[in-house]
């Protein structure tokens, strides 16, 4: 069930935080709401809010939740692309197309539950160990914990922005200039399935590219990014007018098609971070897969 609503801040609310009017509104858990809240799906006047943000007289909540029944995940017998093991950490390469968590049309054959039927350790902890997440489509290299104390002190290092992570890109032409990129990233006013770079209450995304290599209507470009917001990559590349090769959520018309792709040409290709208990720092690589490899093939002999 589908509940779109919206409350309106009285004065019996004016001591309370937004996250905690909505759950006393809606029965909605706390650790739900805070959920909704971190993916834009609440909105505080509307825009972007903290969990903790207190409210004035007459301010309005406007809330999208998708009720879903509480479904246990099924341990699943999923292959596993291991990049690296030890009691403490799983590193795997994630094909596109694997989906990570599971949700709404996708209750099976998710990443979570592949780990379920890899390890009954994963059993044990919150989302199966899982500490960040990549598009569906996006490959590359992700980070699993494999006990609750890993858990918790990779949260604490992805959230302290301790994680260094690097993508690879391919873009439509070829920027005049390369550097940082810092952009409030927010929901899209109009299409709730988009993120954009808006002008005020967003989060801050940073990031920093630089050209690998470079085609006749193409680029191949290194990211490294300094936040984690939702689609960031994706996002702050189309707005500088170089959006990612087969990107159909944010690619333009305008666009020319120069290559034919089945998903957005984008893959986590490394990330670095300090090990949970050995305290030794760690660096860990996916090569870019085939469709990828192919791609920058035709891009680099024009065929379209």
């Amino acid at each position: 069930m589908t509940m779109k609503e919206t409350i309106i801040v009285d004065k019996s609310m004016l001591n309370m935080r937004l996250d905690q009017i909505v759950a006393h509104v809606t029965k909605i858990s706390r650790s739900k709401v805070k959920r909704l809240i971190d993916e834009n799906l609440i909105l505080l006047n509307g825009e972007q809010a903290k969990a903790s943000s207190t409210l004035c007289l007459n301010d309005y909540i406007e809330y999208d939740y998708q009720e879903e029944v509480e479904i246990v995940p099924q341990a699943e017998s999923i292959s596993l692309d291991l990049l690296f093991e030890d009691d403490y950490l799983l590193i795997l390469n994630k094909p596109a197309g694997l989906v990570v968590h599971p949700g709404a049309g996708n209750r099976q054959g998710t990443l979570l539950n592949g780990l379920l039927g890899y390890n009954p350790i994963f059993s044990e902890l919150d989302r199966a160990g899982i500490v960040h997440r990549l598009d569906k489509d996006t490959s590359g290299v992700l980070v699993i914990a494999k006990t609750l104390s890993a858990q918790k002190y990779l949260q604490s290092e992805f959230k302290l922005r301790n994680v260094n992570k690097e993508y690879t890109a391919l873009i439509y032409g070829i920027p005049k200039k390369t550097g940082r990129l810092e952009h409030n990233v927010g929901r899209h006013p109009i299409n709730r399935k988009k993120q954009a770079v808006i002008n005020s209450r967003g989060k801050v995304a940073i990031s920093h590219f630089n050209i690998e290599d470079s085609f006749s209507l193409a680029s191949q470009v290194g990211i490294k990014i300094s936040t984690g917001r939702t689609h960031q990559i994706r996002v702050q590349m189309a707005h500088i007018g170089h959006a990612v090769i087969g990107d159909k959520l944010y690619g333009n018309r305008k666009y020319k098609k120069i290559v034919h792709v089945d998903r957005h040409m984008l893959h986590a290709s490394k990330i670095s971070f300090m090990h949970p208990n050995r305290k030794e720092y760690l660096s860990f690589e996916a090569p870019l897969p085939n469709d990828m490899v192919d791609c920058i093939e035709k891009l680099r002999g024009s065929i379209s």
